[in-house]
């Protein structure tokens, strides 16, 4: 079958749950908007949160040390910036992120949920607004990039090394793509991919994090995702990274294509 998306999904408060999007417009340059665009930073990062530029994931709270975030779910509102944090599916934080006392009260809520977990208390930073020039969010990587995560390869992954089902949320991925052959993505470094209107250039493999061990519907540290792809495939990779080279729409069902074909 022809290859197309089958889901995006972006990160707007990095280590917390993701939101699926139908449509999404890009812009050259620039990761997928509100992708990561805030952080819980933890310790001494938390000192300094209104340091420009993107910081390291150590700076963070995240899935990699903090499994418990895994049982919150969160909703971001694009046009209020509010973030609404609930957990069982009762409501316990709300906050617009765009206002002191809004991030104050998510702060809180933070300090008192992860208590014990980090030195200091929980101050949230905010990546620099792309459309004034920032280009950047906190992802894992220091220059702006869509991820890409191959369900094909997940499947292969889940039945012939896992030996368990392996939900495809672990790997945080931007765009998910079905109707391709398992880890052909790997060959596609240098490569230009077309998506709706979009044009992407492949740019790296995206290493696997130990977030990918936490289940992300019960939180629990479950799957020794690394060491099973060190043994399965020789790498510690799953999905690709890829730069926005042309912008415009791309939506669920869209299809897939390579300049030069999809290869088998």
């Amino acid at each position: 079958m022809p290859a197309t998306v089958a889901a995006i999904r972006r990160y707007p408060v990095k280590g917390l749950s993701g939101q699926d999007l139908p449509a999404v417009d890009l812009v050259t340059g620039q990761p997928i908007p509100f992708d990561r665009r805030f952080g819980l930073l933890h310790g001494p990062a938390a000192l300094t949160p209104d340091v420009e530029g993107w910081r390291p994931n150590e700076d963070f709270f995240t899935l990699d040390r903090n499994e418990k975030l895994a049982l919150l779910d969160s909703e971001f509102d694009e046009a209020t910036q509010s973030l609404i944090i609930r957990r069982g599916g009762k409501q316990v934080s709300r906050g617009r992120l765009d206002q002191p006392m809004g991030r104050m009260l998510v702060e809180q809520f933070f300090a008192a949920y992860l208590a014990g977990a980090a030195p200091g208390l929980p101050k949230l930073a905010e990546a620099k607004d792309p459309t004034q020039g920032g280009g950047f969010s906190f992802t894992d990587r220091e220059e702006a990039a869509v991820s890409i995560l191959n369900l094909a390869s997940v499947r292969d992954l889940e039945e012939r090394v896992a030996k368990q089902p392996v939900d495809p949320r672990r790997f945080r991925a931007n765009l998910m793509i079905d109707g391709l052959e398992p880890w052909v993505e790997r060959q596609w470094i240098g490569a230009l991919l077309t998506i709706g209107e979009v044009t992407l250039r492949i740019c790296d493999h995206k290493d696997c994090r130990p977030s990918s061990e936490v289940n992300p519907a019960t939180g629990a540290r479950d799957l020794n995702t690394l060491p099973i792809l060190e043994r399965g495939y020789d790498h510690t990779q799953c999905g690709v990274y890829a730069r926005v080279v042309h912008g415009g729409r791309i939506a669920v069902g869209d299809p897939v294509a390579l300049a030069e074909g999809l290869p088998a």
